[in-house]
């Protein structure tokens, strides 16, 4: 483990960039129609739940990442086994990032830039950030999501200034009843973006006053839930229910309506600038999560030794997973949703909990 320490501002900034990353851009909650505002609330409140549970474990081993408390709870070998998965489970979904990073340059600024120029650049900077170690992450952290506050307050000037807004389109209320609404809540927005802050359990040890940890989760759970449900909604007032559903990205599609004094237009730099800095730092900390996983479990004496090999992993994965992005999205969407999430964002933390649970009952017998 580094020898570093990250305040708690800097925590809540990187959760709060963490939990935007690429829900603020995608079409997020869209399959629950009209009501995805409602859906979305519905998903935070999963993610408090699960929260509980990730808390509970961190709260038995303050000192220890998820892949030393796995060794502790499950033994020597399997719980190296199951801190192995959770590596790559981490390298996995910033893989998953990098490829919605690259492919929202491609259709929107770089056309004709090829997916793996743009995702070597991510990695390289990604990679040279984590080379510095976590406090730096956390410094950089602190200035981006000041900027990132800034470009929000800004975009939503102009979207309301140009008279885009049309609440009729968020109308009817319930106009599908409650099932698509539960079923895009659970188990999809509970699971993205809220159950991905797990890997948070990777750098818990390195906060510096461990005691505030549940404020500042909760707290980023309720804002950033807030902030997603407001997005969608409207991006559904200002490109209506059919326009969002079909587009890829629909806050690019609702920035690049505004039009003032046939001056202010083609503010879709503003969404790509705030894509560039939320991606930067979900990726960076899954990817951390995962560099931290692999010095701990192969007893490596500094994370640096692993950075630049991990980088390479990651790129190669990111090009591999999916031959196009359709095909990534569908990938995200459904395939993996049950096989791959459930079990480590719900069922393997709750195995843990459960065993660590009985263990101290023991331990607490015994003496």
């Amino acid at each position: 483990m580094e020898k570093a320490k990250i305040s708690v501002i800097q925590l809540f900034a990187m959760m709060f960039i963490f939990e935007l990353g690429s829900a603020l851009v995608v079409s997020y909650g869209v399959t629950a129609k009209k009501d995805a505002w409602l859906a979305i609330l519905l998903g935070m409140g999963g993610g408090i739940v699960l929260f509980f549970i990730y808390y509970s474990l961190f709260r038995q081993y303050p000192h220890l990442p998820l892949t030393g408390y796995a060794r502790k709870i499950f033994g020597k070998y399997l719980g190296w086994v199951i801190g192995l998965l959770y590596t790559v489970y981490f390298l996995y979904d910033a893989a998953r990032n990098l490829r919605d990073f690259g492919e929202l340059l491609l259709t929107s600024t770089m056309t004709e830039t090829p997916l793996l120029a743009i995702n070597i650049l991510m990695v390289l900077a990604v990679c040279y950030v984590l080379y510095l170690g976590i406090e730096v992450l956390g410094r950089t952290t602190e200035v981006f999501i000041v900027v990132l506050l800034f470009l929000g307050v800004i975009g939503n000037l102009f979207i309301y200034l140009s008279g885009n807004v049309d609440l009729n389109n968020l109308q009817p209320f319930l106009e599908n009843g409650w099932k698509p609404i539960l079923t895009t809540a659970f188990p999809l927005l509970t699971f993205f973006p809220f159950g991905e802050m797990l890997v948070f359990t990777m750098l818990l040890p390195y906060l510096n006053k461990p005691e505030l940890t549940k404020k500042v989760w909760l707290s980023v759970l309720l804002s950033s839930g807030l902030i997603l449900s407001y997005t969608t909604s409207l991006d559904i007032a200002v490109l209506g229910l059919g326009e969002v559903e079909r587009s890829t990205f629909p806050l690019l599609s609702t920035i690049g309506k505004v039009n003032l004094f046939e001056f202010i237009q083609r503010l879709d730099a503003l969404v790509v600038f705030t894509f560039l800095i939320t991606m930067f730092f979900k990726i960076s900390i899954l990817f951390y999560g995962a560099v931290i996983g692999m010095t701990d479990l192969f007893k490596l004496k500094s994370h640096q030794q692993i950075v630049l090999p991990a980088g390479v992993m990651l790129i190669f994965l990111s090009m591999v997973i999916a031959t196009d992005f359709a095909e990534h999205i569908e990938e995200g969407l459904y395939i993996v949703l049950y096989p791959l999430h459930l079990p480590f964002l719900v069922v393997i933390p709750l195995l843990m909990l459960f065993v660590a649970m009985i263990r101290n009952a023991f331990k607490k017998k015994t003496n």
